[in-house]
């Protein structure tokens, strides 16, 4: 896999906000990627350092539409922390 197909977007909440001061970012993931390829996607696109990587799977939420009733898409989030001597992603600089 590649580093593109790993790392699809970054998650934007205001839990995620209060964690780029501390250089912790939120990303949404491929469900099937571990820890250490998302670690090696995130230092190849962004030219950081990682100190850790910790993933929660989300499930899909139920929603209903009238009568009908379904489930929001589930997904992977990965909270990346940087080292302390690594530069910020660029970014997430604009949004903090």
């Amino acid at each position: 896999m590649f580093a593109e197909d790993i790392i699809l977007k970054p998650l934007l909440t205001e839990k995620g906000y209060d964690g780029i001061a501390t250089k912790k970012y939120t990303f949404i993931v491929k469900k099937t990627a571990d820890k250490t390829q998302i670690k090696s996607a995130v230092e190849k696109l962004f030219g950081v350092k990682v100190a850790s990587v910790n993933t929660v799977n989300c499930r899909g939420k139920k929603k209903r539409m009238g009568r009908n009733e379904g489930y929001t898409p589930a997904y992977k989030k990965a909270i990346v922390q940087l080292t302390a001597d690594s530069k910020t992603i660029e970014y997430f600089d604009s949004l903090s």
